[in-house]
């Protein structure tokens, strides 16, 4: 469900999976909704204003004494003098915004963004209406020629065919799939999807299939299946043909291709007044390419152009690629392609080493903290989260591509990435985008552990105020009442306490997650030796999102992981991508999102060491790189379009 928030600047709308618009009102003054809006309106808001300030979007305004519609570039050309008459004004991006007026009034470009401006003070009725609710379901056989025809049709969700393809709110979600004896495609998701100017022809094999569907989604491109297995993997268009070499090179070039062609749209739309902050614009001239005219070119042409480029002469001025995800080509993982490719990210297929015994042993907590030697007097007294046998895990050692953040939607148990399950981004759209206030519960269910516990509280109670935290501290809870706590609705649960086979410890004994009905905690963090088991399980049941632990963990070192992971989160820190590669800090230079009051994107900031080091989004533009699913921060902050789960060290995971 799409909200309305009314602002001290205007109207902010909030719908699932965090997608937000922005209506900035000049001398905004609320009142109750004064004009009748369509029936896909979900909510509305009335007030007084001299001006409008919208986001770029598909615009469409329609005279209602006439009933005649005009579509109007994103964003306007020049100055459009609206003659007096009642108006309906539609911004389609992420979220569909109506606005309701009447009298004559102006819409210029005005540095980028539309402007709807008065010559007086003039009565609106803003709605808005929600798109992320619907996303339609094609139906296809359970062979490659039926994943081709899916994917063929998950550029549906998109709402331009321009550069501005490569902005967040102008993705919307694509179709679900579902596999079945019929193939079905909605005649809406048909309407929105036309025939392709550009073609993938692949062998008829999952290996070549589910790494396409990234660039196919962005390309809008139709996936064929060829006959024989031994064809090369082609891209074509009427007067292009670009062969791929076949795996394992296939995929990375797949995805090199992917971030050219994504970032050079970013530079394109940058040419116009929307990006005149972008400080890479000149490479465009670098490379030959003419922004106004690719700005007005089909995306067969602009592959073309940017294929002719020598983009490598430009590629390491530009930023690395935000997320790579390493997806089990299986029809299982087919029908979670949908929830992954609205954030563009590159797919890869899944491989992994065995973690030595040497290099596990290397990964210890004591890098991260450069412990002292009472460390060993801890380890030597027995001082861990487990009471009892921890339950055992292997973990692996995946294989990366390129990326900053990587996640695994995969078997097997990772390091250095974050674990994804599909059920994950099933539960999501079951949580409200934006209660009334944000739930958390800190459970302390072993006594030493209380200077924990009451450093968490503390951190949680010092909160910013706009974040509305209700904190709850429970201690030594019995199974029901823990179980209780899961089963309940919250945001945030933060169990302090031991693990073992027999589940998370409680003083009448253990409690077995697989034994919850549902789990109605969004997300969770584990600080509990060997939690892994623990967390899946919540995350099947329910959850989205967690932190969980791999192995035993000393007491003092589990407290410091606890207490930094709860500041960050606290603090707005959207990610730490990974641990480094000695140890458990981040990585030198690791992005991480924090917040930036009410803005639509957070600034970046860079860590080397505290104190951190900032830059702000003018450089690269954080608004030109896609935004992805399914952290903490996401739901712990609200002032983010989506975030990532926090690797915190080596010894733990991120489901999600």
């Amino acid at each position: 469900m799409v909200t309305l928030t009314v602002t001290d600047t205007g109207v902010q709308a909030v719908g699932p999976d965090t997608a937000t618009a922005v209506v900035t009102a000049d001398g905004w003054s609320a009142d109750d909704p004064s004009h009748e809006l369509p029936r896909a309106a979900v909510d509305s808001v009335g007030g007084v204003t001299t001006g409008l300030k919208l986001l770029p979007g598909v615009i469409r305004l329609r005279r209602l004494d006439s009933e005649t519609e005009r579509k109007l570039a994103a964003p306007v050309e020049g100055t459009v003098q609206l003659p007096a008459a009642p108006y309906l004004l539609c911004v389609e991006g992420a979220v569909t915004i109506f606005i309701r007026f009447d009298g004559e009034a102006t819409m210029t470009g005005a540095g980028g963004d539309p402007l709807l401006s008065f010559s007086d003070c003039r009565r609106v009725t803003v709605g808005v209406g929600d798109r992320s609710e619907r996303p339609e379901t094609v139906t296809v056989s359970q062979t490659p020629e039926g994943v081709a025809t899916a994917l063929s049709v998950m550029s549906a969700g998109h709402l331009t065919a321009t550069p501005d393809r490569s902005r967040p709110e102008m993705r919307a979600s694509p179709p679900r799939i579902e596999f079945g004896s019929v193939t079905t495609i909605p005649d809406s998701v048909a309407a929105r999807n036309p025939d392709s100017a550009v073609v993938f022809e692949l062998p008829p094999s999952l290996d070549y299939l589910v790494p396409a569907s990234s660039l196919a989604h962005y390309l809008g491109a139709e996936i064929r299946v060829a006959d024989g297995a031994d064809v090369s993997p082609t891209l074509r268009t009427a007067t292009l043909e670009h062969e791929f070499e076949p795996n394992p090179r296939y995929q990375s070039a797949v995805a090199s291709l992917l971030r050219r062609v994504f970032l050079l749209d970013c530079l394109v739309r940058g040419a116009d007044s929307n990006g005149r902050d972008v400080a890479e614009m000149e490479l465009l001239d670098e490379v030959g390419l003419d922004a106004d005219s690719l700005s007005r070119s089909d995306i067969d042409e602009r592959l073309e152009a940017y294929l002719d480029a020598p983009f490598a002469e430009i590629s390491d001025r530009l930023p690395d690629w935000h997320l790579s995800m390493y997806v089990s080509p299986s029809y299982d993982r087919v029908r979670t392609l949908p929830y992954l490719l609205q954030n563009v990210p590159n797919i890869f297929l899944p491989e992994a080493k065995p973690l030595g015994t040497d290099e596990r042993l290397s990964r210890s907590l004591d890098d991260f903290y450069r412990a002292d030697n009472t460390a060993a007097d801890e380890e030597t007294a027995g001082n861990t989260r487990a009471t009892k046998t921890v339950p055992g895990v292997t973990p692996v050692k995946p294989v990366l591509g390129p990326g900053r953040v990587h996640g695994w939607l995969a078997d097997g148990v990772p390091i250095d990435v974050f674990k994804s399950i599909s059920s994950a981004y099933e539960h999501r759209a079951r949580y409200p985008a934006n209660s009334q206030s944000l739930s958390v519960v800190a459970v302390l269910n072993d006594r030493r552990m209380i200077d924990e516990s009451t450093d968490a509280a503390r951190i949680y109670e010092s909160a910013p105020s706009e974040l509305d935290l209700d904190v709850t501290v429970k201690k030594r809870i019995t199974r029901a009442e823990l179980a209780a706590v899961f089963e309940s609705h919250h945001d945030l649960v933060h169990y302090i306490g031991h693990c073992d086979e027999s589940g998370l410890r409680c003083p009448d004994g253990g409690l077995a997650i697989t034994d919850l009905e549902v789990s109605n905690a969004q997300t969770f963090v584990l600080n509990a030796c060997g939690s892994y088991y623990e967390g899946l399980e919540l995350v099947e049941k329910g959850s989205v999102a967690g932190a969980v632990t791999f192995d035993k963990v000393l007491d003092r070192h589990a407290a410091r992981v606890g207490t930094t992971f709860v500041r960050l989160l606290i603090r707005g820190t959207g990610a730490i991508p990974r641990p480094s590669g000695r140890g458990y800090a981040p990585s030198l230079w690791a992005p991480v999102y924090r917040s930036n009051g009410r803005s639509e994107f957070p600034t970046r900031t860079l860590i080397d060491r505290p104190p951190y080091r900032r830059v702000g989004i003018g450089r690269n533009g954080a608004d030109s790189e896609p935004s992805y699913g399914g952290g903490l921060s996401a739901y712990l902050t609200r002032q983010y379009p989506k975030g990532q789960s926090v690797n915190a060290h080596a010894r733990s995971v991120c489901l999600c």
